[in-house]
């Protein structure tokens, strides 16, 4: 009976472990996604609007007005998206300078009409609503 009970026991930790190691794929995937409805925010131009979408966190640390300024200063003058490409991924739960929590920091080889070499890097969080949302985005 208690060689039963612990077969169930082990039984459970094994299921609990495999769904916990299979939802961390499913976790970048909608990050991922994420960044990349975000970026086409950004693409198209509407960067009041990729504020508004951004995490909790990044609306904090700038103010919108400040965000579209930055943005037509260095992304505007690089024109149009030509192609992007995710080149690496990583799931991370602690960042510098950042609360602990869940992200992903994506990097994309992109392509740009007065750029032609890029690297745009996009870091979703998991915001306290349970959602993925950009904390930060960086192109060089």
């Amino acid at each position: 009976m208690i060689g039963r009970m612990v077969l169930v026991i082990m039984g459970v930790l094994i299921v609990s472990s495999v769904s916990l190691q299979a939802s961390e794929p499913e976790k970048i995937q909608t990050a991922v996604a994420s960044a990349e409805k975000w970026l086409s925010i950004v693409d198209e131009g509407k960067y009041g609007e990729s504020w508004e979408h951004a995490a909790e966190y990044f609306r904090n640390a700038i103010n919108q007005e400040k965000w579209t300024q930055s943005l037509k200063a260095v992304r505007e003058p690089l024109g149009k998206l030509i192609s992007r490409t995710v080149t690496r991924i990583t799931y991370e739960t602690a960042l510098p300078g950042a609360p602990d929590g869940e992200y992903v920091v994506i990097q994309f080889s992109t392509s740009l009409e007065r750029k032609k070499t890029a690297m745009e890097t996009v870091t979703p969080m998991l915001d306290k609503d349970g959602t993925w949302r950009v904390s930060g985005y960086y192109i060089k």
